[in-house]
């Protein structure tokens, strides 16, 4: 498990899936804004069936999905993802997901700071980038507040429940990154 200085990074276990769909999935409002696609519903899944959605892949090398724990006690608090890993251009981005239960209480900016440790130190990236909505305050300030830079507004790019918003792009260079900020 890599850990920060509230919440740690492991591995994604079958019983986290139906918490991370009940508690995240189905929270439309906030799905439809983290996903980048149109929020639909998924059936409740039987044992035995395939769980695509939040289902880790270990094969597929281009993501790495964790699950996200309080340290004092282990209980299962959100998701965090470095997807898109360019292993020719040593990038990747980060993505976050908390459960409300577990909003507003620091633990973005020490989830951000940890998959930055994994990507730069652990993966042995030089970019790391986060795309974010412009009135998503939370993820504007845990980024910023582990180093990440504004480097763009992608304009009306975003179809979020009925309407176009403006995206952030920010990134940070290994080089730039100060791992106890």
């Amino acid at each position: 498990m890599l850990t920060g200085k509230k919440a740690g990074l492991r591995a994604r276990h079958e019983e986290d899936i139906p918490v991370l769909r009940t508690e995240l999935h189905n929270d439309v409002v906030n799905a439809a804004r983290a996903s980048g696609r149109p929020w639909r519903p998924w059936r409740p899944m039987s044992p035995d069936a395939k769980n695509p959605l939040f289902a880790a892949d270990d094969e597929d090398e281009g993501r790495v999905e964790f699950s996200v724990v309080e340290l004092d006690g282990g209980t299962l608090i959100g998701t965090a993802t470095l997807w898109g890993i360019d292993t020719h251009n040593r990038s990747a981005h980060i993505g976050i997901g908390l459960l409300p239960s577990a909003r507003g209480k620091g633990y973005g900016t020490d989830v951000v700071g940890t998959l930055c440790h994994y990507g730069f130190v652990v993966r042995g990236l030089q970019r790391l980038q986060i795309e974010t909505l412009a009135d998503n305050a939370a993820m504007l300030g845990s980024a910023e507040r582990n180093g990440f830079v504004r480097e763009g507004v992608l304009r009306s790019s975003a179809w979020v429940l009925g309407e176009f918003l403006d995206e952030v792009l920010l990134g940070l260079l290994v080089k730039d990154w100060k791992p106890d900020a």
